[in-house]
């Protein structure tokens, strides 16, 4: 792309916003939380940083439609656990989390900036999204991808749709500018988001090509301090699908055009 080109995309992205009567731009940071077979009943465990950004259409003062793209990471550690059951257990995991979604937003409150309108409004939200994401481990000094080496002999996608939902409050202040923090959740329409689904595989399940690489999956699908886990016996929780939660605070600009009335 030549600096020519450049200028024109910058001169017409001025001029699309200069006459949009209330577009938004905003940059979010917050952090993301994974549920699932790993991570059973701690719905709020937010231990990763997540980044992103968002372009949002403000249709009145109550309704708004809201693209946004989120960067982060999920991840977890039997080893740390305080149930024994899963420290024996052992596994671990974590992922890099790449999601684009588009929700629609409601405001509680007659929300903007005109003398009148409220200043401050809880909202709630839902959606689509798309994630892509890619388990990985660390074992004896090694990272491994986990998809590689299908630990329960299953040959998964490491992408997944969810419907996102959520709520949270936004604040007005400078007129233009907004602050916003939300909670939102994600059930994904995969169970190998940790790649742990259900049982431990059969020898004949783990069976490859080559010798090291069978011997390789073996020990990455049992990891237990024992190393004698029962094949068909429990590895993960049975639920069908995993889920991560969003907790974030965005910034936010919104582009008004003189004769426009928010």
């Amino acid at each position: 792309m030549n600096q020519t080109f450049k200028v024109f995309i910058l001169l017409m992205l001025s001029a699309t916003f200069a006459n949009a009567q209330t577009w938004e731009l905003g940059v979010t940071g917050g952090g993301m939380g994974y549920i699932g077979d790993l991570n059973q009943n701690n719905y709020l465990k937010i231990k990763d940083p997540a980044l992103g950004f968002q372009i949002k259409r403000n249709f009145d003062s109550y309704w708004s439609l809201k693209f946004a793209f989120l960067q982060g990471k999920v991840s977890h550690d039997d080893s740390k656990s305080k149930y024994p059951q899963e420290v024996n257990r052992n596994l671990s995991f974590y992922s890099p989390i790449s999601e684009g979604n588009l929700t629609v937003e409601f405001n509680f409150l007659d929300y903007g900036f005109d003398f009148l309108q409220k200043k401050i409004t809880p909202f709630l939200f839902t959606g689509v999204a798309l994630t892509l994401f890619n388990p990985k481990t660390d074992y004896k000094g090694n990272t491994y991808i986990l998809k590689y080496y299908d630990t329960e002999g299953v040959d998964y996608k490491t992408t997944a749709y969810s419907i996102p939902y959520g709520a949270g409050v936004k604040y007005n202040f400078g007129k233009y500018f907004n602050i916003i923090g939300e909670i939102g959740y994600r059930n994904l329409s995969t169970d190998y988001l940790d790649d742990v689904s259900g049982l431990y595989p059969t020898a004949a399940q783990l069976k490859d090509v080559t010798p090291q690489k069978t011997m390789l999956r073996q020990s990455l699908a049992d990891r237990s301090i024992s190393q004698n886990a029962v094949p068909g016996s429990q590895r993960g929780d049975f639920r069908k699908k995993d889920s991560y939660v969003f907790v974030g605070i965005t910034l936010s600009y919104t582009f008004v055009s003189q004769n426009c009335y928010f």
